[in-house]
């Protein structure tokens, strides 16, 4: 059982993770870096397959090549927006690539516990939801260590695997830059932007069918 203040603090954490693009060049301590792997590492995955990996990248040349691979993909993307959402988009930071100490690529293995995983034959893509319970436990545990993380989404899969030298059979799920900041906001940043707006939970909600309140 938790006590009022344990479960207080955990729901501060949910509430106030954000999703960071500017960091300081200050060094992580190796030992919160592991405890937030560590953190990740815990995460629930479907057969306990536990398919992902964890590449960590220091070197300001690896970080230029990733965020080349950034950049241009998300000037490809622009042309999906027009006027103001288009400028908007453009604005926003990949430059965190750079400037954070470190970056971490989580990538995903679907052959990881061989051809029969359980609850994964019927749903294949319950791998990479895996993986993705296991990024949210590095954001809250980023958070809870004072820490900022960015997760960058948007880059040719192909190109970092070949910036990063990983097996064509391997999925690279996220680029996650992590570090401390001196500008964590109140709100997400795309809600800050005018993005889009934090959707009413009660519309969200149905009763026993699809569309039923």
């Amino acid at each position: 059982m938790f006590s009022n203040e344990e479960r207080e603090s955990i729901y501060k954490v949910i509430y106030n993770r954000r999703d960071i693009r500017s960091f300081l060049s200050t060094p992580i301590p190796e030992n919160i870096i592991h405890r937030i792997l560590n953190a990740a590492h815990h995460a629930p995955s479907v057969g306990f397959m536990q398919p992902w990996n964890f590449i960590l990248i220091s070197t300001d040349e690896i970080k230029e090549k990733l965020a080349w691979a950034a950049e241009k993909e998300s000037r490809a993307l622009a042309i999906h927006y027009d006027g103001e959402k288009k400028m908007k988009f453009l604005d926003l930071k990949i430059e965190g690539l750079k400037e954070a100490p470190i970056t971490i690529c989580v990538t995903c293995d679907p052959t990881r516990g061989g051809s029969h995983v359980l609850g994964r034959n019927s749903i294949p893509e319950t791998d990479i939801l895996s993986t993705a319970c296991a990024i949210q436990n590095m954001w809250l545990a980023a958070c809870a260590e004072g820490l900022a993380m960015g997760w960058v989404s948007f880059y040719k899969k192909n190109d970092i695997r070949d910036i990063l030298e990983i097996p064509p059979h391997i999925d690279p799920i996220a680029l996650i830059s992590i570090g401390y900041t001196e500008n964590y906001p109140e709100k997400p940043i795309l809600e800050l932007a005018n993005w889009e707006k934090r959707r009413s939970l009660e519309h969200l909600i149905f009763e026993n069918r699809w569309g039923q309140n």
